[in-house]
């Protein structure tokens, strides 16, 4: 457990839920592109796991960072539209 009380989970089960965790993402970003924080709240994950989920999507083409980050310093991602 951390200094704030919360238990962080192994980064192999954190890794084992990207394919579940992938869908879930892109469901919500269907409504737009979001912050990795308002990502997180969406999901009820915190942000440390989601960043994991997203990364991976974008190393994959799946999402993409979109425009400038916001005055916190957070970038908003997006889904990359298919080609056709």
């Amino acid at each position: 457990m951390s200094r704030t009380g919360e238990t962080h989970r192994d980064i192999r089960e954190i890794v084992k839920d990207e394919m579940i965790m992938k869908d879930r993402i892109a469901k919500i970003l269907e409504d737009g592109p979001q912050t990795i924080p308002e990502i997180a709240e969406a999901m009820g994950h915190p942000s440390h796991e989601v960043v994991i989920w997203l990364f991976a999507m974008r190393r994959y083409g799946q999402v993409e960072a979109v425009g400038k980050p916001d005055v916190d310093g957070y970038f908003k991602y997006g889904l990359v539209k298919a080609a056709g």
